[in-house]
């Protein structure tokens, strides 16, 4: 078996993308140079699909999206010096947005990796067939005879496609969707049996996408291909709003805070955002580019925006439906199998981050059997909260809160009888505090919701409402 060489590899191939109404399943093609086709495949249930012209014509427009985005996950073995696209063109907006994922998505990847992507990734911008629909488009969705501008923002139906992922966020946006009489199909990607398991506490119609990556891009790994971290949030969204489009919802929604838009910041580097497709950036842009290039009446939002993590880990507390069912741990979506044991393994930044989120807002027993133990009282973990903090360390490469928000949360604990004689707490009060201001350490601004989102305005004021904010 030779060696893969990513600095000999040219050019990455954009072939084909696919989609089979028949069977649901959507086939999507990549190369380098004159190397074997690399086909991803993903599959929608609900076969056979049989959508009306305006209809399809708006699923071919969002396969091709699909293409372009999920092409991050095998551009990234080698990036090359030139892209291609050879079954069809894209336009400047969409080679605007595709080259914005791609170097953003892939800061992480490109910083561990010791490269540099700015200005070098160049999406070839063509005759394009995925172009900026007319402005009398007639809206997916819409009534006959609708006049809608591609640009304007319609008002939505309430039947939406809810991104699920096993952890605390998610669940928080289905209760405030439910509690707002919203309608709502629970939607996760891939095989996770805890996903599965907490999609199925929700009591929700459900819709599980399979998807596929090409075994060919697991050899180039094996062989020597460059690998790390991609903007997968930016991928799911993707395949989401293309399973939208065939199951006849109007609304995609994600459970993404506003402290996914700060990433780390690394001495001589800058920022890194490990979350960037989680952030208000790309939701903003690819909201935007949904409604302009691929269907006007297809709406695009994070319904948990506006908050901080700390608004919604109080908003979780509130809710004891799921202790049993739910976890943000990655370690467990690593595994294959069957649905592990333990939900928490207690010594990555997520467990960490969750657990002191949800500490200032949920009795010490209640938080302490659902990860099993107390990690507030383990002196060895001390490393791993100082991250938390950007206590003589950045922030992890994870999707935690900011590092104001854990010192906030860490703040409170300091003045709670239950918690304030465990370890890292009383570490926290002899080491850290003393060296921080009080704007450093406050709670009130951080419960106060942001204004950049994009929910619908009716909606925003129940989901505000339902928060108390």
């Amino acid at each position: 078996m030779t060696d893969f060489k990513p600095g000999a590899v040219r050019a990455f191939r954009f072939l084909d993308a696919t989609f089979d109404a028949a069977t649901g399943e959507a086939r999507l093609g990549y190369a380098f140079d004159d190397g074997p086709e690399m086909v991803e495949v993903l599959r929608f249930p609900g076969a056979p699909f049989a959508p009306d012209a305006a209809r399809a014509d708006a699923v071919q427009r969002a396969l091709r999206l699909l293409h372009g985005l999920a092409g991050v996950s095998y551009y990234k073995a080698a990036v090359p010096p030139e892209i291609r696209f050879e079954a069809y063109d894209i336009d400047a907006a969409t080679a605007a947005l595709l080259t914005s994922v791609y170097e953003n998505g892939l800061g992480e990847f490109a910083y561990r990796n010791g490269i540099s992507l700015r200005g070098k990734i160049r999406f070839p911008v063509g005759d394009s067939r995925l172009k900026p629909l007319l402005q009398e488009a007639t809206p997916v969705g819409a009534p006959s005879g609708a006049n809608l501008s591609a640009g304007s923002l319609p008002v939505p139906t309430t039947r939406a496609l809810v991104a699920i992922g096993g952890g605390k966020d998610s669940l928080v946006s289905i209760e405030a969707l439910r509690a707002a009489g919203v309608e709502q199909t629970v939607a996760w990607v891939g095989g996770s049996p805890l996903i599965a398991a907490c999609a199925a506490r929700t009591g929700l119609p459900t819709l599980n996408i399979g998807r596929t990556l090409s075994p060919e891009l697991f050899e180039l790994n094996r062989r020597g291909a460059l690998n790390g971290h991609i903007p997968v949030t930016a991928v799911n969204s993707a395949i989401l709003a293309l399973a939208a489009l065939l199951t006849g919802h109007d609304q995609v929604v994600f459970s993404n805070e506003r402290s996914a838009s700060y990433g780390s910041l690394i001495p001589g580097t800058g920022e890194v955002n490990h979350q960037w497709s989680k952030g208000w950036d790309f939701e903003r842009d690819f909201a935007a580019h949904l409604r302009s290039h691929v269907a006007p009446g297809l709406h695009y939002y994070s319904l948990l925006r506006p908050f901080s993590e700390l608004a919604v880990a109080r908003q979780f507390a509130r809710i004891d439906h799921y202790d049993a069912h739910f976890s943000s741990c990655n370690r467990n979506f690593h595994l294959l199998g069957e649905r592990p044991a333990q939900r928490w393994c207690g010594v990555c930044p997520k467990c960490h981050f969750v657990f002191l989120a949800l500490a200032p807002f949920m009795p010490k027993p209640r938080l302490v059997g659902i990860f099993g133990r107390n990690l507030l009282d383990e002196p060895e973990q001390a490393p791993g909260f100082d991250a938390l903090m950007e206590f003589r360390d950045h922030k992890p490469f994870e999707c935690v809160g900011e590092g104001r928000e854990s010192r906030a949360a860490m703040e409170l604990l300091s003045q709670s009888p239950a918690w304030r004689e465990d370890a890292l707490v009383r570490r926290y009060l002899r080491e850290i505090r003393p060296q921080l201001d009080e704007s450093e350490r406050g709670l009130a601004s951080l419960l106060e919701p942001s204004d950049d989102h994009g929910i619908p305005g009716g909606l925003w004021e129940r989901v505000r409402a339902h928060f108390g904010a």
